[in-house]
């Protein structure tokens, strides 16, 4: 699976990484777990809200820790 780089502007943040799927997004955390979220869980106000800020390249590790934490549909890995 290609995941696209997650710029991390910030520097600290612990995701590296995501795909966008049409109805949810995977994200790559620095220790290489993949977690997918989606509609269900967290979602779709999350989901939508986590892609943008993954093409942004900011504050999306803050946004999963603030509201999204273990919320996640699956871990992939």
């Amino acid at each position: 699976m290609k995941l696209e780089k997650y710029d991390d502007l910030s520097g600290r943040g612990g995701i590296t990484g995501y795909k966008l799927l049409d109805r949810g997004i995977i994200l790559e955390f620095k220790r290489k777990d993949l977690y997918l979220y989606d509609e269900t869980k967290p979602g779709e106000g999350h989901v939508e809200q986590m892609k943008v800020l993954a093409q942004k390249g900011k504050e999306l590790t803050t946004y999963v820790n603030k509201y999204v934490r273990d919320n996640y549909r699956k871990k992939l890995n």
